[in-house]
């Protein structure tokens, strides 16, 4: 698919299939004008903290955490419990489920407020997660820019746009072999909001 490319100078156009599977346009422009309005003005966002390079630190954007009573997560040292689902999110979950063949219990909600809000090379490896965890991303609002790179080497990368009304599922061992970004950007001036749906253990 060519949506996706090479970061260094080699030219390849494939998409690794055993680890993203990108859909732009999962979502119709209308419903997802409406589902990003919806939940700008109905989540309960929050900044959290985190510990990095032996400080405290904001987190470059909002989050809120959903799902089921049990699905309890724990990020950089803190327990988060999930607000009850929404019927908003339960409508996203049951179009998102049989794409990605998965019964999700839990969900991630981050805001990205401008070009300013970003999130920094990590992996979704916790041990609540499992064992290649199978995670589906889907994105409203403002075009952003995804990208992987191989923890082993750094050279061979991936990048994506990740469209209005996108669903792209992370599967096989992409938590465990790789780290992926969404960076900073001075031209994105409009919010997006991602949710990554995913199965806590």
């Amino acid at each position: 698919m060519d949506q996706f490319s090479l970061f260094n100078n080699e030219v390849n156009n494939s998409l690794p299939d055993d680890l993203l599977d990108y859909r732009p346009g999962f979502f119709d422009v209308g419903e997802s004008h409406r589902i990003l309005q919806v939940l700008l003005d109905t989540t309960p966002w929050k900044q959290e903290s985190q510990q990095m390079y032996g400080r405290i630190v904001k987190t470059p954007r909002l989050t809120a955490w959903y799902g089921d009573e049990s699905s309890y997560y724990r990020f950089s040292g803190s327990k988060f419990t999930p607000f009850p689902w929404t019927d908003e999110l339960l409508h996203i979950k049951s179009k998102i489920e049989p794409a990605a063949g998965v019964t999700f219990n839990s969900v991630l909600l981050n805001y990205y407020r401008d070009g300013n809000d970003s999130v920094a090379w990590h992996s979704d490896d916790e041990p609540e997660l499992g064992i290649n965890p199978l995670i589906a991303s889907v994105n409203f609002g403002q075009e952003r820019r995804f990208d992987i790179r191989k923890k082993t080497d750094h050279s061979q990368k991936y990048s994506v746009m990740l469209q209005n009304g996108s669903l792209l599922i992370m599967k096989g061992d992409l938590q465990h072999q790789w780290d992926h970004q969404i960076p900073k950007s001075l031209k994105i001036t409009r919010p997006r909001i991602n949710l990554t749906f995913r199965v806590i253990q």
